[in-house]
């Protein structure tokens, strides 16, 4: 049976399936903005179906339509029995508006900043250094970047942090500076990295999970599996993320009401040996 929980540094525990915040305020983040009061009817349904765990940044938005400012809006006053808001910082955006370029580490205090301010928080529950803007893990130092984290860490305002788009080195870079508490890479990454996490008892959130807004991942194996179970592709593709490992926690997003609830179901469609034989191909 899959667990269903995790623990974040061993004391912030979550449902397993938890839900991106990304697309709250926009399909891509060249694409138009969303209506804010779809995103806050998400956001609350979310709430009310089980999710704890939301995933968001302070570069998620366009124009007047900030993710971040939807959970505040959409979720204040917190509710105190453990909803957990992971945010990450890093990334900046370039001359065409994407999140391309990075910020150095005296910019990384204001951006932490930042969202406290905008989701009306005293403290961070996970701060992730997203490194690498926009292109693949790998190549740079982040010592420097991740330290600074750690010293707000130290001062109170983050409680956990986390490493995203990392590869193996720059994974044991940070955890010579302080405790890791999450990894947040591409759903199609270093396995060997999974493990190490797994090993460690760190979270391992697949970005994309579900492609990335394209079609889903390994269509045609998902397809099989989905049509044998009598359920959608998109939610043996959450189902098979989960049953990866016990580490695994998914994060799906969306702007609708209709693909949120069918994402959420995944957390109770079981993969056989089988149907996981299958989408291994």
């Amino acid at each position: 049976m899959t667990i269903k929980t995790f623990s974040f540094g061993g004391d912030l525990a979550i449902n397993r399936l938890g839900f991106g915040a990304m697309r709250l305020a926009m399909g891509t983040f060249d694409g138009p903005v969303r209506a804010p009061e779809t995103g806050i009817k998400v956001l609350r349904r979310a709430v009310e179906l089980g999710v704890n765990h939301l995933d968001t940044a302070g570069f998620y938005g366009r124009g007047p339509v900030r993710a971040n400012e939807l959970i505040r809006r959409a979720l204040t006053p917190y509710r105190e029995d453990g909803l957990v808001i992971a945010t990450k910082v890093g990334p900046l955006r370039g001359p065409k508006g994407l999140p391309s370029e990075q910020a150095m580490p005296d910019q990384l205090r204001g951006l932490v900043e930042a969202d406290l301010r905008s989701l009306g928080l005293d403290r961070l529950d996970l701060v992730y250094l997203r490194v690498g803007g926009m292109s693949g893990p790998g190549g740079e130092s982040i010592a420097e970047r991740f330290a600074v984290l750690a010293e707000l860490r130290a001062q109170g305002l983050i409680r956990h942090l986390g490493v995203s788009n990392l590869d193996a080195a720059q994974f044991a870079e940070a955890r010579a500076i302080a405790p890791v508490a999450a990894v947040q890479n591409r759903h199609t990454g270093d396995m060997g990295l999974l493990a190490a996490c797994e090993e460690a008892g760190i979270a391992y959130v697949p970005y994309f999970p579900l492609g990335g807004g394209g079609e889903p991942r390994s269509a045609e194996r998902l397809g099989k599996v989905a049509a044998r179970l009598g359920t959608t592709t998109a939610q043996v593709a959450i189902a098979s993320l989960l049953a990866m490992s016990p580490s695994v926690l998914a994060i799906p997003g969306t702007g609708s009401l209709d693909h949120l609830e069918e994402n959420l179901a995944a957390a109770d469609l079981s993969l056989t040996e089988q149907d996981l034989a299958d989408l291994r191909g």
